[in-house]
């Protein structure tokens, strides 16, 4: 009976032994679980819901796809950019992405024709060789950028709106002569622009105009681009 007894209460003191040490392990390692998931993983896990819902969004492949490039992943970055132009062939911040990627890659040659192939596709139109120009630049691309700015040049040399935007260029680069002149020809193109009237003024330019505003950041500048072509 004793015996009995002990056997009972040791297999007890066992299972109780068990069943803490399973619990402590489960509050120690959900805060660790919880405290490594990034801010990037959880826009992943939310892109990859919105993908599920609707594959064929380009948008959400190229979202994803930036994710990954930040993060280095190349490879799954590239085959995100492949899917958004699939669906969307003309998504000019994908096709300068996948460049930017092949080049990270080593696959330098590659990357170069067709970045060749996508200047050339825009060649008829000065909106589109802009669009890829922002693109291209906010990839870092800056030979593939300042070609495009100058292909939508040639296509509209009387453009307020590409002349600015190559001033902007010029800008961001510290180049402070070149975007004077651009930026001083797109305002004698359309004098109601306040802030390219602000970016002159403190270049030493002397303009008149109602008001002086400060000039847009590059980021805003490809952001509104964005918009206007999802709006379209």
């Amino acid at each position: 009976m004793v015996n009995t007894l002990l056997k009972q209460i040791v297999i007890l003191s066992v299972v109780s032994a068990v069943l803490f040490s399973v619990g402590c392990d489960n509050r120690r390692t959900k805060p660790v679980s919880e405290i490594s998931e990034t801010p990037s993983d959880r826009e992943k896990t939310q892109l990859m819901k919105t993908i599920d819902r609707k594959f064929e969004n380009p948008r959400a492949h190229y979202d994803l796809g930036q994710l990954y490039q930040n993060d280095g992943l190349w490879a799954q970055a590239l085959y995100e950019y492949n899917i958004a132009l699939s669906f969307d062939p003309a998504h000019r911040p994908a096709q300068a992405a996948k460049i930017s990627v092949m080049k990270a890659m080593g696959d330098t040659s590659t990357a170069e024709t067709v970045a060749e192939s996508y200047i050339t596709q825009t060649s008829g139109s000065a909106s589109e060789s802009l669009r890829l120009a922002l693109a291209f630049q906010k990839e870092n691309l800056d030979d593939l950028a300042l070609r495009s700015y100058q292909q939508a040049l040639r296509l509209a040399p009387n453009s307020a709106k590409v002349n600015r935007q190559i001033g902007y260029y010029y800008l961001s680069k510290g180049d402070n002569v070149r975007a004077k002149e651009y930026l001083y020809r797109s305002f004698q193109l359309n004098r109601n622009q306040p802030q390219v009237a602000g970016e002159l003024g403190r270049l030493g330019v002397d303009v008149s105009t109602g008001r002086m505003q400060s000039g847009k950041e590059l980021d805003k500048i490809v952001t509104e681009s964005d918009k206007q072509r999802t709006q379209q």
